[in-house]
């Protein structure tokens, strides 16, 4: 494929130069189109598009009607300019600043014989080559605007998605909750209406962490203080008669994924629940859920001021709860421990804020 000549624009009244510069240039591989005034060069580059393109103009100072300063500012004022080079015959160099300032990419003083034409054809070809370097760039920093712009459009149609995922996931995880609890509501046996209730529990846990995601601004992540303060504002309308009346919680609003909010609303509806039934055998009494930060750790406590080790085993317990929280806490990585200075029971978990490293895992103890 044959490369096209390149076309030079000369602006000069001096018809002899005119001549000498076309010489010149087209024995070195340009095309010459010459304009004996500002005006008709500003015309041939407006018309640049059907007369065949203008690369690269060479522009003398002193012409009658607009000089070159003057015709340089409208050539630059002009969408998708070619780059100019500012040619004088004289040698006040505060010309060549006021030129290059206005946007010519070099700066020339000619001489009557053409001794210079060697010189425009280097600058002329330096332009060129800037000119390209110029639109590649130029074409480099749109594709990566378009890209960019592209990223965030699939970012947020992603988002959306997510969003909708979560809506429809935490709505039917709901459904089969308050499902549960119409199975409960309606069961004869004791053990079987305890056993929905803690299942409808462990599905609602789940589902207030999509429903969190739902609502929030980041679906990285969920706030634990809103996201515990709704799981036991769900027990609390779970739970039977006034027994959940006192049931409380502090926690700080800290932040973590997903997957560990599901794991730590799990152990607290455990938890909870295994004080309403064994903590008080003679009513209702205060039941107290706190989270905090220590460091990089988060503690978890769930306590009570009931029997405390005095609990009576229930021969009909299948252990279930005690494996769901020890299977959560490992999860997590966490420690779970007894606190022997409680004069009721109160269990705590420590785990990290956010997960160790693969390799630098710690053994979960559950007690």
């Amino acid at each position: 494929m044959n490369q096209r000549t390149p076309t030079l624009l000369y602006i000069d009244d001096d018809d002899a130069l005119a001549r000498l510069v076309d010489r010149g240039l087209t024995r070195r591989g340009y095309n010459v189109v010459h304009a004996a005034s500002g005006e008709e060069g500003l015309e041939r580059i407006r018309s640049a598009e059907t007369d065949g393109g203008i690369d690269v103009v060479a522009l003398d100072q002193y012409m009658p009607g607009l000089d070159g300063l003057e015709t340089l500012e409208q050539i630059m004022a002009i969408p998708g300019a070619p780059p100019v080079v500012f040619v004088t015959a004289s040698q006040d160099s505060s010309i060549a600043v006021t030129a290059l300032k206005a946007g010519a990419v070099d700066y020339l003083v000619k001489d009557v014989k053409g001794d210079f034409i060697p010189l425009l054809h280097v600058a002329a070809d330096g332009a060129l080559r800037q000119a390209e370097l110029q639109k590649a760039r130029d074409e480099a920093e749109a594709e990566i605007h378009a890209s960019r712009d592209r990223y965030a459009a699939l970012a947020a149609e992603r988002e959306l998605l997510l969003r909708e995922v979560n809506h429809r996931v935490g709505n039917s995880l709901q459904i089969i909750a308050s499902l549960l609890h119409l199975q409960a509501s309606s069961a004869a046996q004791e053990e079987v209406k305890a056993a929905l209730t803690n299942a409808m529990g462990r599905v609602a846990a789940v589902a207030q962490v999509h429903r969190r995601l739902y609502t929030s601004q980041d679906l990285k992540s969920v706030v634990l203080n809103q996201y515990l303060d709704s799981l036991l504002e769900d027990l609390r309308r779970s739970a039977e008669g006034n027994r959940m009346s006192r049931l409380t919680v502090r926690a700080e609003p800290i932040e973590i994924d997903p997957d560990r909010a599901v794991a730590v609303g799990i152990i607290v509806n455990e938890l909870v629940m295994n004080a309403v039934k064994y903590a008080y055998p003679d009513g209702a009494g205060p039941i107290h859920v706190e989270l905090t930060s220590q460091g990089d750790d988060l503690l978890l406590s769930i306590a009570d001021n009931g029997v405390g080790d005095k609990v009576k085993a229930d021969p009909r317990s299948t252990g279930m709860g005690q494996r769901i929280v020890a299977a959560m806490a490992s999860k997590l990585d966490a420690s779970v421990e007894r606190d022997p200075a409680h004069s009721g029971t109160r269990i705590i978990l420590r785990f990290r804020r956010v997960p160790a490293a693969p390799g630098k895992t710690s053994t979960a103890a559950a007690s």
